[in-house]
């Protein structure tokens, strides 16, 4: 074996006209070692000259990898209906103050109070012969004679109380007064006063939940 290889050796080195070099083959590269007569080693694709010593070496050419199969598109992403959701929120019930002309305090859901009317009174006369004439009589207009000093019904006027709002916090503390108040007099009330008792304090719970947070 080794006597083989020594003698392949020689066969590599001598100059390219020495033997008959095959063609590279059809799915392969060849390369060529080219030794100079200083020894430098050169790689090429052409036989080396005459002045040059080469080996050949048979290669695989590279392939391409095959293509990839293309992957297939996705569907599209289902559209999402956003849903919309409308939200009320409903403002606080306001409550206001009132105060009459008389001085009293009370408490109203309305800015009007409680409006009413008051009747109003003025003086009347008595034609003749009602009664007996009093001193410093006159008679009337036409030759009745009449009497001043009766006071009689002379219509009505609206009475408007003066009101203000009063803030958040202090309604809330007002309805939890108005509720504690109602507790203490279900206890000494009637039994038929009670049902009106409880239809209050449910409304007072309801307002204190929506408008207060429950307390």
């Amino acid at each position: 074996m080794r006597a083989c290889l020594l003698l392949l050796v020689p066969l590599l080195l001598l100059p390219s006209p020495a033997w008959a070099v095959d063609p590279p083959p059809s799915d392969g590269v060849r390369i060529y070692r080219c030794v100079g007569a200083n020894g430098a080693i050169s790689l090429q694709d052409a036989p080396c000259t005459q002045a040059h010593r080469q080996q050949v070496l048979d290669m695989v050419r590279p392939k391409d990898p095959p293509p990839r199969p293309a992957s297939p598109t996705p569907p599209p992403a289902p559209v999402v209906e956003r849903e919309v959701r409308v939200v009320t929120v409903q403002p606080p019930q306001p409550m206001y103050e009132c105060v009459t002309a008389e001085g009293e305090r009370y408490t109203s859901d309305s800015a009007d109070g409680n409006p009413r009317w008051v009747p109003t009174w003025t003086y009347g006369y008595l034609p003749h012969g009602h009664g007996p004439r009093p001193p410093g009589g006159h008679p009337h207009p036409g030759g009745i004679p009449a009497r001043p000093g009766v006071i009689i019904p002379g219509g009505s006027v609206l009475v408007r109380d003066s009101c203000h709002a009063l803030p958040q916090q202090e309604v809330c503390a007002r309805l939890r007064d108005s509720r504690w108040d109602l507790v203490r007099r279900y206890n000494s009330a009637l039994q038929s006063e009670r049902q009106r008792l409880v239809r209050e304090q449910r409304g007072i719970e309801a307002r204190l939940n929506q408008d207060c947070g429950g307390w």
